[in-house]
């Protein structure tokens, strides 16, 4: 199933007014959960996870991959940090990563900021839909991963929390 298959089921998905679909096949695994929230916004998640084959396996996830270490080594070079002690919050979706609510309100979260459970640290656009991308762990940001107004993919990390 490529991306524009899955940006379809998507858009099929979010009209249609379900809360959650599930497909399954010999490949892959993906969920699309929507939900209305007390502000009004439509959030949307997919989920996509592919079932274990050994050809297919090192093909999805090469993209992600490849992209993530291109990102590191510019902020790497600047602070040096242990990654192994921390943990890295990903993308749950596919869209464009914002820092900030709008561009004139002040981001979520900075390197050094202690955030919750719960927490908004970013917000992801995807087709046209601003899904609040919320921290599911405590602890403090060690590293922001990505620049503001920039595509991410799925799985890819957007952040390292120092869970201590």
């Amino acid at each position: 199933m490529d991306i524009k298959e899955i940006q379809s089921l998507i858009k099929f998905v979010a009209k249609s007014g379900a809360s959650e679909v599930k497909l399954e096949t010999e490949d892959i695994k993906i969920t699309i959960r929507t939900g209305v929230s007390g502000s009004g916004n439509e959030t949307t998640y997919v989920q996509q996870i592919p079932v274990a084959q050994p050809a297919m396996a090192p093909v999805a996830q090469t993209p992600a991959a490849a992209e993530a270490p291109s990102t590191a080594p510019e902020t790497t070079a600047n602070e040096p940090v242990e990654e192994s002690n921390y943990i890295t919050i990903k993308s749950p979706i596919i869209g464009t990563f914002y820092r900030k609510p709008s561009p004139d309100k002040p981001v979520f979260v900075e390197v050094g900021s202690t955030i919750s459970k719960g927490d908004v640290l970013c917000v992801i656009e995807a087709m046209k839909l601003f899904n609040d991308i919320e921290s599911e762990v405590s602890g403090k940001i060690v590293k922001v991963l990505v620049e503001d107004s920039s595509p991410v993919e799925f799985d890819q990390p957007l952040f390292l929390v120092d869970p201590s």
